[in-house]
């Protein structure tokens, strides 16, 4: 049942988002369209497992200092790119939003992440960003993810520390990424901090 509750959840919160980005826009109707099997119809809960199929909904967070200066990176282990941090959704997770930032808690080591937006429950009301990606062969099963992005915020004096997944997490300049990062973050980076202004000029 864990599994409809967060489908249903990440169904309802893709829903209400109105991206400033077009294309975001047409992606996250996408996601909707994906978690409902098609068109129309109740969201899925295999939409959002791991195990539901080969492709699935997946959750991360944009850890972002107060002034939007800097961004915290982990290099994944098993990718071997420098990415932001997150992951698949659990048992035990209620929201789509809980869940990415419990995975951000786990892969960067900082218990007092604050979300961006808060609707109450300190998870974050709406996602910042949308995303699809292919997976090569050492991801195993998972063939492809449609990740949904939020964004929280953190001090960049604190010390971040290493997760079984990742090699290294560090503190980067948004405008001075590291070389390996995956080839779509500096577009999407880009992305979610002119949604994160765009909903601060709001």
């Amino acid at each position: 049942m864990t599994f409809a509750l967060l489908a249903a959840d990440a169904l309802d919160r893709l829903s209400r988002w109105q991206p400033a980005d077009p294309a975001q826009a047409a992606l996250a109707a996408d996601h909707v369209a994906f978690l409902r099997g098609g068109p129309e119809g109740p969201a899925q809960a295999d939409a959002v497992r791991r195990g539901g199929g080969p492709e699935h909904l997946t959750g991360s967070c944009f850890v972002l200092s107060p002034d939007l200066a800097h961004v915290l990176l982990c290099y994944h282990r098993k990718g071997q790119f420098w990415v932001q941090v997150g992951g698949h959704l659990e048992e035990g997770d209620t929201t789509l939003a809980g869940a990415a930032l419990r995975e951000a808690r786990e892969e960067s080591g900082l218990a007092d992440l604050r979300p961006f937006e808060d609707d109450g429950d300190g998870l974050g009301a709406l996602p910042v960003d949308v995303h699809r990606h292919e997976l090569a062969a050492a991801f195993g099963s998972c063939r492809a993810h449609r990740d949904v992005g939020f964004v929280v915020i953190a001090d960049p004096s604190r010390r971040p520390a290493v997760s079984d997944e990742s090699e290294d997490v560090a503190w980067f300049a948004v405008d001075d990424l590291p070389p390996g990062t995956t080839p779509d973050l500096p577009e999407r980076l880009a992305t979610v901090l002119a949604e994160v202004r765009h909903r601060r000029r709001a």
